[in-house]
């Protein structure tokens, strides 16, 4: 597409011409970049990352993807069938859990590879700007548009647009989303000429669309339009057989950039390391593996993990729901049941308060209550109290 004399729009890094030929290390980075290095791998894990790279094959047409667990094989199983199509993909997943990663995935097996890769966050544009960064504007449209400027959806024009944190697109926007989604067509803000795009849509979020939808936050034509084709992505503490492999990796990589030397991970760190929650997923893994190869001495990575005792969860507690019980009841169970506070279950999940009860409260996790506690006289007000006593 020529563009002439005009504007692109925002940062030209967010266009890729084909991304299978520059390293991303937001959120888990590549298997070559870690298998080029001539060092030896580390001998505390060395059965592990054995075993891990015999199952290597399952992520062959995937460079950037690190690991081999069964939940991760099922992802890159869905994003080879999505990706033969043009349908459009709503990838969802905690926070750090590697959803750009997972688009450039599609993106990159399919017929659209060595095309445009667009990205967009939305909720890094202010709500003022977003209109213009998605659909561009002609020169005079407003107060300050001084130029002709291109938006994602034309840049990305026969490639791939990926609208990162989709939930966070405003109300006002959705119905002209939801019209380029359907009809392929759009128009710059100040023009009245209607512009054909041919464009594939991935989009992403951590957050619950159906109960957006439900509170009136999400339009609903627009959420089934957009959930063609859904990919969950499992959070790091449900497939925790990867983790030996991705802290190897990551180990790798930052000595090699320092130009440290790292010669173990100890055993027992490796073990904590697998039985820690992450609630920061693959990217706090990352983070912390960086700090301890900074402070590393004598080619022994120290332990990264905060000094006062993580809440943990056991590898048996394989679903999203169980987990999450058990991370709650841990911690209510070390604090005592104190909510509140900085010595409380909230600051120790590093949760708000109120977001800690609302959780308890959907899981049904209530207090104990001893028989000598209980006073028929405001038995039917106990559940109240307790609410009440315990975030103090």
């Amino acid at each position: 597409m020529a563009w002439g004399n005009v504007v692109p729009s925002g940062n030209l890094n967010d266009v890729e011409a084909c991304v299978t030929e520059r390293g991303y290390e937001a959120e888990i980075p590549t298997c070559a970049t870690a298998e080029s290095t001539s060092s030896a791998l580390f001998s505390t894990v060395g059965s592990r990352r054995s075993q891990a790279m015999k199952g290597k094959t399952a992520n062959d047409d995937f460079e950037g993807i690190v690991g081999a667990s069964v939940s991760l094989r099922e992802v890159l199983d869905l994003v080879r069938m999505v990706a033969l199509t043009d349908s459009t993909a709503l990838i969802e997943g905690e926070t750090g859990t590697g959803k750009e990663l997972i688009a450039r995935a599609i993106h990159n097996v399919s017929s659209r590879c060595g095309r445009p890769f667009v990205k967009l966050n939305c909720s890094a544009i202010p709500f003022d700007l977003l209109e213009s960064e998605l659909f561009g504007h002609e020169k005079g449209a407003f107060t300050g548009a001084v130029a002709q400027k291109i938006g994602r959806f034309e840049m990305a024009d026969t490639g791939t647009l990926f609208l990162d944190e989709i939930g966070d697109l405003p109300l006002a926007l959705q119905p002209k989303l939801l019209r380029v989604l359907q009809e392929q067509e759009f128009e710059r803000l100040g023009s009245g000429r209607t512009h054909r795009i041919d464009v594939r849509l991935v989009a992403a979020t951590h957050r619950d669309l159906t109960e957006m939808v439900a509170r009136k936050e999400f339009r609903s034509d627009l959420y089934y339009r957009l959930n063609v084709f859904p990919v969950v992505l499992p959070p790091l503490r449900e497939r925790r057989e990867d983790i030996p492999q991705l802290a190897s990796h990551f180990v790798e990589m930052f000595a090699r950039r320092m130009g440290k030397r790292i010669d173990r991970i100890p055993q027992d760190i490796l073990d904590a390391f697998v039985s820690y929650s992450w609630p920061g997923n693959v990217r706090e893994l990352q983070n912390l593996i960086e700090r301890a190869v900074i402070r590393s001495n004598y080619g022994v990575l120290p332990n990264p993990l905060p000094d006062k005792n993580p809440v943990t969860v056991t590898p048996s507690q394989d679903t999203f729901t169980g987990s999450t019980r058990a991370l709650i009841l841990r911690a209510l169970s070390a604090t005592g049941w104190v909510i509140g506070g900085p010595g409380g279950a909230a600051a120790r999940l590093r949760l708000k308060r109120t977001t800690l009860i609302a959780k308890m409260k959907k899981l049904g996790i209530s207090r104990p209550v001893r028989k000598d506690d209980i006073n028929p006289l405001s038995e039917n007000r106990k559940s109240e109290q307790w609410w009440q006593a315990t975030t103090e």
